[in-house]
């Protein structure tokens, strides 16, 4: 007859086997968990940029300078920069930003807007 005490000898070579596992999954994990977190910051910044571009667009359309564009896309994501462009009633504003997930991953961050230009 077995008894409770003699079922759990039974894998005296496994001893230790769920701690070599859980050392080798572990990083797995973490890893997965950052870059995850890498990822969502850089979506909310690639939100940030698009409204951004979108009110500097409207700004250089109300005839403001490209300094206050810059300035409005600045704050939303700083370190962007802007770049602008007039073609017949639109001025068109890009929004550039290179994001980086953890140290090794660089993600090109881009967004367009254009805006009747009313200011000229």
């Amino acid at each position: 007859m077995r008894t409770w005490r003699s079922a759990g000898r039974g894998g005296v070579g496994e001893r230790g086997s769920v701690a070599a596992e859980l050392a080798l999954a572990l990083p797995a994990v973490v890893l997965t968990l950052l870059l995850g977190a890498g990822a969502l910051g850089a979506a909310s910044r690639q939100v940030a940029l698009q409204d951004a571009s979108a009110d500097a667009a409207r700004l250089l359309g109300r005839g403001e300078g490209a300094d206050a564009a810059q300035r409005v896309v600045g704050a939303a994501v700083s370190g962007a920069g802007i770049s602008t462009s007039r073609s017949g009633d639109l001025v068109c504003v890009t929004a550039t930003f290179e994001a980086s997930i953890g140290a090794l991953v660089r993600l090109p961050l881009q967004a367009a807007s254009c805006a009747l230009d009313g200011g000229r």
